[in-house]
């Protein structure tokens, strides 16, 4: 059964569906789409309108503002287009797992109106987007895939959903993005960033340290703890920056990356939909850890941090990772 019929028009009811939390206002969706595609570029661009109308019933008096969107259409990648936004609120959210008093939705479906062709049934569902539980008879490849990968990392980034064939819910976890990126035009020595991971874990230590060709640093620091993991800090001089920085200026930015990342214990759980409660717990800890590395990273080299869904994330997001009670209320991670 297709969700949200109400909403989507009957012509576009077989696309995969993007819901995202709009209580604050409309959704950016057009620079996360840059974020991941070249070719992004509104052929018609949606239009908002404001109005009042009277509330009537016994327990109503007087007027609500009300907003009128007419959908745009955006181009996504090549061979693809999103179709919105459908103002999704009230009880229509109610068939949908959005935490939200008010949602936007975007359908996403080829340019040509034809369907994408896809591959075989999946051989393994243990895949952290539940794409394979998602698409059991044929897997989405190709351009489709990578279209559904980015949605699912943008409901992943704003806590909503993906469905899709605007039917299967994907709704991934905020709380699985862990791992950070530090973009800067200023290198730090190993002996300049160690300390600052041994606030976090006093174990750190060197894992490898050489020069590049061009004497710029490249080298890794591990923060290893009895039962958390480790959280792995590599720097080095790089060539391409993630697309994301490419809206910014450039002077906002740099060469230099400082890639932090987390490996816990069983490597294999980063993979599952649903891991383990010990598995969650302790990514809640490093989560909240590797955040704060950031910005303190970030207060002393300047620069812009990426997430690992290939997003830019602000001091404030990368704050509101710093859960008391997920990171035990110490700020530390267990070692």
């Amino acid at each position: 059964m297709t969700l949200l019929a109400g909403i989507i028009p009957a012509e576009h009811a077989a696309g995969h569906t993007l819901v995202l939390p709009s209580s604050d206002g409309p959704v950016a969706v057009s620079p996360m789409a840059s974020a991941w595609f070249s070719d992004v570029a509104w052929l018609r661009e949606p239009s908002r309108t404001s109005g009042a109308r009277k509330m009537t019933g016994a327990r109503f008096r007087g007027i609500q503002q009300t907003e009128a969107v007419t959908p745009g259409v955006m181009r996504l990648g090549e061979e693809h287009i999103a179709t919105g936004p459908f103002v999704v609120e009230g009880d229509q959210l109610a068939e949908i797992p959005v935490k939200a008093a008010k949602a936007e939705a975007y359908v996403l479906a080829r340019s040509d109106g034809l369907r994408d062709v896809r591959a075989a049934a999946p051989t393994s569902y243990d895949d952290r987007d539940g794409i394979a539980r998602s698409f059991p008879q044929a897997l989405p490849q190709g351009e489709e895939l990578r279209v559904i990968q980015w949605a699912v990392a943008a409901a992943r980034k704003t806590g909503g959903v993906l469905l899709g064939d605007g039917h299967r819910p994907m709704v991934p976890d905020p709380s699985a993005s862990v791992n950070l990126g530090l973009y800067s035009a200023h290198p730090l020595a190993p002996g300049d960033v160690l300390p600052m991971l041994r606030a976090f874990i006093a174990t750190a230590e060197i894992g490898a340290d050489e020069s590049a060709a061009d004497g710029s640093p490249h080298y890794r620091l591990v923060g290893p703890t009895a039962y958390d993991g480790s959280i792995v800090v590599d720097v080095e001089r790089v060539d391409r920056v993630p697309r994301a920085l490419g809206a910014l200026d450039w002077r906002a930015y740099g060469p230099f990356a400082y890639r932090l990342s987390w490996v816990p214990a069983d490597p294999y759980e980063l993979e599952l939909e649903q891991p383990s409660g010990l598995h969650v717990i302790a990514r809640a800890r490093m989560r909240s850890s590797i955040a704060r590395l950031a910005v303190t990273l970030q207060s002393r080299i300047a620069g812009v941090v990426v997430d690992d869904g290939g997003f830019v994330a602000t001091v404030e997001e990368l704050e509101a990772r710093n859960d008391p009670q997920g990171s035990s209320g110490s700020g530390r991670v267990w070692v």
